[in-house]
């Protein structure tokens, strides 16, 4: 009796024991099978979710509306000084040895003034002939008068024919023919001699002097000397053709010299009718009166002020340039940036003046235009001052 007792205790542990095991088993499966459908869950609805609403990534620029003001159409030119009536003097006669110099570069002379002379002894021998060669002529005219006077008287008499008078006239005329033909030879010669001293054509300031006693020259000789009429110069100045077509004859123009530290005004005299078809360029000559700073054959610059206009007046920052020129970035009616090529002015403490390209109200990119792209959309904000 005690034995079945005994062993019916042992049989429910292991009941109990395997019941337990079960249930951990099929806790276990539980947590499991919930485990996996939380992640296929998971990785289902991960994939059905929508993504973000994209964010408008349209960057913000800057933009100007410039207007137009009234600014100075201002233009710079490089050209050379020179005289403005260049003088070359050199022989008129026939030339000879130089006995002397008598001005030197860097003098003012007047019109007829003796700038050297050439040694006239051959000259003045021939003249001192042609004189006694008139005397000769005047002498025998006297003879041939006083022989057809003397035949006239003797013709009533009947001692001279008529033909002997037709002859002594003829004689006395070729006399008188003579003294004509010397005198004229002689006002020739003179006329040489008076040339051998080489004179000033006009008043003005010698810039060269290229002769010296002793010197050999003939009428081929280059020019001895080399004269500014009046002392005046000019600086000739070349412009492209659009520059030109703002000037005219009498404005102003400031002229500074390489080197002089200073201004001089002068004033335009002459505008080229034509300009070069190669260059597109024509010269512009601006008149200078006489200072010793202004040295013929130097370098200056001019600058030339025109009339006031109207014009767009933008800030260094948004201009731009590269090997097409210079440029600015617009932003057109749809948000997007545009390229405008425009041509630009003076620079002056109030921007850069744009002479054409721009009409004052469109929208121009304040700055950082080299970093936008043509056609970008972008979120423009009116600069405020």
């Amino acid at each position: 009796m005690n034995y079945d007792q005994g062993w019916s205790g042992d049989t429910s542990t292991d009941d109990v024991d395997r019941a337990t095991r079960a249930k951990r088993r099929k806790l276990i499966l539980i947590f499991a099978g919930v485990f996996a459908v939380l992640i296929a869950a998971g990785i289902y609805f991960g994939r059905k979710t929508p993504p973000p609403a994209p964010t408008n990534s349209a960057p913000t620029v800057t933009v100007i509306v410039p207007g137009r003001t009234s600014v100075a159409s201002n233009v710079s030119a490089t050209g050379s000084l020179m005289a403005k009536r260049d003088m070359p003097v050199g022989v008129a006669g026939e030339g000879g040895m130089v006995s002397r110099v008598l001005v030197d570069a860097g003098d003012w002379v007047r019109a007829g003034q003796t700038l050297a002379t050439v040694d006239p002894a051959v000259q003045a021998a021939t003249t001192a002939q042609m004189q006694a060669q008139i005397q000769s002529a005047v002498a025998n005219a006297k003879l041939a008068q006083s022989n057809l006077d003397r035949a006239q008287a003797l013709v009533s008499r009947g001692f001279i024919s008529k033909a002997d008078i037709d002859s002594r006239t003829a004689a006395r005329d070729a006399a008188n023919a003579a003294v004509r033909l010397a005198q004229a030879q002689y006002r020739e010669q003179a006329a040489r001699l008076g040339r051998l001293d080489i004179r000033a054509p006009a008043s003005g300031l010698v810039l060269a002097r290229n002769v010296e006693a002793g010197q050999i020259v003939s009428s081929g000789s280059s020019a001895l000397f080399q004269i500014a009429m009046d002392g005046m110069l000019e600086m000739q100045a070349r412009l492209a053709e659009q520059d030109i077509a703002g000037l005219h004859v009498g404005m102003t123009v400031q002229v500074t010299p390489v080197g002089a530290g200073r201004t001089f005004t002068g004033t335009i005299w002459q505008i080229a009718p034509m300009i070069d078809p190669v260059s597109r360029q024509g010269t512009v000559r601006v008149q200078l009166a006489y200072d010793p700073a202004l040295r013929p054959g130097g370098f200056a610059t001019a600058d030339f002020s025109s009339q006031h206009t109207q014009a767009p007046v933008l800030p260094e920052s948004a201009v731009l340039s590269d090997d097409q020129g210079n440029y600015v970035y617009l932003i057109d009616k749809d948000d997007k940036v545009q390229r405008r090529s425009v041509k630009i002015g003076d620079v002056s403490d109030a921007g850069i003046a744009v002479l054409s390209g721009l009409q004052g109200n469109e929208r121009v990119v304040y700055s950082a235009g080299a970093f936008l792209n043509i056609g970008e959309k972008v979120i423009p904000e009116l600069k405020r001052n």
